[in-house]
């Protein structure tokens, strides 16, 4: 198998179940008990290559497993060889959610895992690393403060897991991964697993990965097969109204993504008034009150989630009927994880954005990342706007509008 080899549906022959993957008896009893009845396509091809100890590069649509794909591999692996599995990851929210897979399996793996992460407390954190856990879920801000203040070795570890490696690069993460990758062992595993792979992972990868296998189960960018997009485009002084008029129309839960931390709250206050009860989730929020926010969510306490593209990799919740943008995403990969929120696990979602006439660019790049056409919805009651003849957007080239769609010039 080179390290170019992309593994895609129509060539999987995954086994009845996850028998003959060539999981543990333990492990495969555990997954029968947690009601996992058969392999994504991501697991099914991501864990024999990851079993077998092999540096992976894992691409696949948001909520499509990746997380039991590397969990898997990491406890299996540890159970046979000494030393420490590491997971980096983006978020708080993605971090916890990530050690709670862990956690599923410490019956049947006996060793301990532990989570490290900003707006907690340093202290516990101190003490839980005492009693030397097997694996370590951290984001890379956090476990370099205690690197620095020499709680926490990385001499031992032996499978290093980077999830979501393109979005903790948007955020600015790079340095930190540099040095906490010199702080790791040369000879390790290493496994990469996102919805895109953006060419900054893949220089990345050559670095210090070796001879990466690469499972592509379909191109990067792609969107989830099973949710339904439309697109308003409509006036910035009337996207409150349509949302208010969007979630009169649909009655589950929703997720509204916002731009900025000051426009969650402000989008949030006003769904309230609205009669909806709603939380909002972003980088000013304690770790007390995004808990509170996503538990609220999950239970039911509140109807709608309003959150910034820190939160667009670190909720899985299952249920979300509708996911809306209603500001788009600064980073235009964004969008996939967005919508990635609604339709998990095979079920059907809805994904609806807001972009105002001069956004006809940000639509596009949005259309040629996800390789189709977001279809135009028009509310009777809002408005109806076309994109605005040669309106400039957040890139470097321009764009005429002809008939209902933008094209470059």
């Amino acid at each position: 198998m080179t390290s170019e080899q992309k593994l895609h549906p129509a060539v999987l022959n995954a086994p009845q179940g996850f028998f003959g993957l060539g999981i543990a008896p333990g492990l495969l009893a555990c997954i029968e008990q947690l009601r996992f009845a058969a392999p994504t396509p991501i697991q099914a091809s991501a864990i024999p290559s990851a079993l077998e100890g092999k540096d992976l590069i894992g691409v696949a649509q948001t909520g499509t497993g990746k997380t039991l794909a590397f969990a898997v591999p990491m406890v299996q692996r540890l159970a046979q060889v000494p030393g420490m599995g590491l997971v980096l990851v983006p978020s708080r929210e993605l971090a916890l959610q990530v050690e709670e897979t862990f956690r599923r399996f410490r019956h049947a793996a006996k060793m301990e895992s532990t989570v490290l992460i900003g707006g907690a407390s340093m202290h516990l954190q101190r003490e839980a690393l005492k009693r030397r856990p097997r694996i370590i879920v951290a984001t890379p801000g956090r476990l370099l403060d205690h690197l620095e203040q020499r709680t926490v070795s990385l001499r031992e570890v032996r499978v290093l897991v980077l999830d979501e490696a393109d979005r903790m690069l948007d955020m600015g993460f790079a340095p930190q991964i540099e040095r906490i990758l010199a702080a790791v062992p040369k000879e390790r595993q290493t496994m990469l697993f996102s919805a895109t792979m953006p060419e900054t992972i893949v220089q990345m990868a050559s670095r210090h990965m070796r001879l990466p296998v690469r499972t592509e189960i379909v191109p990067s960018g792609t969107a989830a097969e099973k949710v339904a997009q439309e697109l308003y485009i409509v006036e910035k002084e009337h996207k409150k109204a349509l949302l208010e008029k969007l979630l009169e129309r649909h009655t589950g839960t929703v997720l509204v993504f916002t731009r900025t931390k000051r426009g969650a709250g402000r989008t949030a206050r006003a769904i309230n008034a609205m009669g909806h009860r709603a939380a909002e989730i972003h980088s000013d929020r304690s770790l007390g009150q995004r808990r509170e926010a996503l538990e609220g969510f999950k239970s039911g306490r509140y109807r709608v989630l309003v959150a910034t593209d820190i939160a667009s990799r670190g909720i899985d919740v299952k249920g979300i009927e509708l996911v809306i943008n209603y500001d788009l995403p600064d980073e235009t990969g964004n969008y996939v994880h967005r919508i990635g929120r609604t339709g998990r696990a095979g079920h059907a979602g809805l994904a609806i954005s807001l972009a105002t006439p001069e956004q006809g660019g940000d639509v596009r790049l949005i259309e040629k990342m996800i390789r189709s056409s977001i279809p135009v919805s028009r509310h009777p009651d809002i408005p109806e706007k076309k994109f605005v003849a040669a309106a400039p957007f957040s890139g470097r080239r321009s764009f005429t509008y002809r008939g209902r769609r933008p094209r470059w010039r």
